[in-house]
């Protein structure tokens, strides 16, 4: 949808997030955002699950990625159900507590058997092109309702890169004539918050400040925050969310001041009722003793990564989705 283009910054532009090119597929490399704007290329799914395994793309970066692969597969092996198949478990597997990607591709699958063979690619192209054009009106959808959650003067907390929906509620505040300033913590230890959120407020001109992870409960004390609001990675119809580490941490100082939390999710996870003991991703623990290549302690010392957290219903005010997937 070109109407909201000009509403995003160029790290959540189509053109950057995927695109392909003949026979490739060029992902755009949020892990080297800002300092760089460079691409990998997949040529197939396996390297784009790779791309999607290694944060080359995250959030909602892997859904384009993993749709635009399923074009690339049909270019390079026509209507071969078997190999479509194998596709979506290998990009479905790269980042499993990832539900919108798993769900979507699960849900094309169910509709390329009777598409033509003769003209299998154009086809599965067009149903992407479909589906990418649908996700950008239920971004709107979900902007609008967050943008009426916005109040004139309000600090807004966020966590990790909240994508789409997140910055099209502040276009849409903006653009009604209301004031905010978002507050932005780092996200170790990959540093979304500092290098994708940050710059993204930036090159928007919106009123910001980029914060360490451990600063959150202070700017709520101080007054300085009155919402919090994220994307998440799975939510459940009884109110469970799970999203990036550091947002139960916040959503907890969060109820203490009497701080609203809402959380922008696509669609509910069906699968659960509760996510009380989902088995949430554990990354490689390494990471976690240096930032961008640069060791911040002794090799020989222990670490931990859990990726994500769980957030229970007691400290969800609400679930932000598009109106259709409510029912």
């Amino acid at each position: 949808m070109k109407e909201i283009s000009a509403l995003l910054p160029p790290v959540l532009q189509h053109d950057f997030i995927a695109r392909l090119d003949g026979k490739k597929l060029l992902i755009g490399r949020r892990d080297r955002f800002p300092f760089e704007k460079t691409y990998f290329t997949s040529s197939c799914a396996e390297d784009t699950a790779a791309a999607i395994r290694n944060m080359v793309t995250q959030g909602g970066g892997p859904l384009e990625a993993a749709l635009w692969t399923l074009v690339l597969e049909a270019r390079l092996h026509g209507k071969d159900l078997c190999r479509i198949d194998y596709a979506i478990m290998v990009l479905s597997d790269a980042r499993k507590t990832n539900a919108t990607m798993r769900l979507e591709l699960e849900g094309l699958r169910s509709r390329l058997s009777s598409l033509p063979e003769d003209c299998f690619a154009d086809e599965v192209e067009e149903l992407v092109r479909s589906r990418l054009d649908d996700y950008d009106r239920k971004y709107l959808s979900m902007g609008q309702q967050g943008s009426r959650l916005i109040r004139e003067g309000d600090g807004i907390l966020t966590t990790c890169f909240p994508e789409h929906s997140f910055f099209l509620s502040l276009a849409l505040a903006r653009a009604e004539g209301r004031s905010f300033t978002v507050f932005a913590p780092e996200t170790r230890p990959y540093l979304q918050g500092a290098r994708l959120t940050a710059p993204s407020l930036a090159s928007m001109g919106y009123s910001h400040f980029l914060i360490t992870d451990n600063m959150c409960a202070f700017f709520m004390r101080e007054k300085r925050i009155s919402i919090y609001m994220t994307a998440c990675d799975k939510a459940t119809r009884t109110g469970w969310v799970v999203n990036k580490t550091g947002t139960l941490a916040n959503a907890i100082c969060a109820r203490y001041f009497s701080i609203p939390y809402y959380a922008f999710a696509l669609a509910y996870d069906e699968r659960y009722g509760t996510l009380e003991n989902l088995d949430v991703e554990w990354r490689d623990s390494a990471e976690v003793s240096s930032i961008r290549g640069v060791m911040t302690t002794s090799p020989e010392v222990k670490t931990l990564y859990p990726a994500f957290d769980i957030i229970a219903p007691e400290l969800v005010s609400g679930i932000i989705m598009p109106e259709e997937e409510k029912q």
